[in-house]
């Protein structure tokens, strides 16, 4: 009830009617977050496309130039001169085969995962298990690599992916609430850059029907769509 009471004070400052800039919506969300945690701020995208069909997909990842606030732990999966390699580099758990059976047996401490191609068969054997979980390794996001000092470095400065879910609505964040609305701003471009980009070229009609930025603990506060709009030409 203690919570509930809370969310309704902070969602009395926000006006449901109001579509707000970016800048205006951002200044607000840090306003509104009260948890005495450090609460990380969300934003959820509304597409008008289609994700049922494979050429509607809106999927990639970006590096976020204020980070994510964010600790990642990493695991790869490579071996011999790229294992050194991925250890070298900062990964937190690095292996092969061995990581097969303690996944099946329901590890998950980690939240991203790399690995070389010629580790992929090992890793397909487990797809079923990652994939639910989005931690399925996949070339598009960068994730398949023998670059992997690269993957590791672009997901510890920041990385984040973004995909549909099956509602058409991209679900990511922009960092935390301990962030400057400067920094918070940065990623917030960025990460729209991204999307824009990423528009399916079968995608018809408008492209982004809403934007929504929250904190894990506070109301939705709806973004302008419109002034995004004119970088989709």
């Amino acid at each position: 009830m203690k919570q509930g009471k809370r969310y309704a004070e902070v969602a009395k400052a926000v006006d449901r009617q109001v579509k707000y800039s970016e800048a205006d919506a951002i200044a607000l969300v840090k306003k509104n977050a009260t948890a005495k945690f450090d609460e990380t701020v969300e934003l959820h995208i509304r597409t008008g496309c289609d994700g049922r069909h494979a050429d509607q997909q809106v999927r990639g990842s970006v590096v976020l130039p204020a980070g994510t606030g964010k600790k990642v732990r990493i695991l790869v999966f490579a071996k011999d001169a790229k294992a050194d390699e991925a250890l070298a580099a900062g990964a937190d758990f690095v292996g092969g085969e061995d990581l097969v059976p303690k996944i099946q047996g329901g590890w998950f401490d980690y939240d991203v995962v790399i690995a070389t191609p010629d580790m992929m068969g090992v890793v397909g054997r487990i797809g079923r298990l990652l994939g639910p979980k989005g931690l399925m390794p996949n070339p598009k996001l960068g994730t398949v690599t023998m670059d992997v000092t690269k993957a590791i470095e672009d997901t510890k400065a920041g990385k984040v992916e973004y995909r549909l879910d099956k509602n058409n609505i991209v679900h990511t964040l922009i960092g935390k609430k301990s962030f400057g609305k400067d920094k918070l701003m940065e990623n917030f471009s960025a990460l729209m850059d991204a999307i824009i980009k990423a528009k399916p070229q079968s995608s018809k009609g408008k492209y982004i029907k809403s934007i929504t930025v929250a904190t894990t603990m506070g109301p939705g506060i709806k973004i302008n769509p419109q002034l995004q709009q004119s970088e989709e030409k």
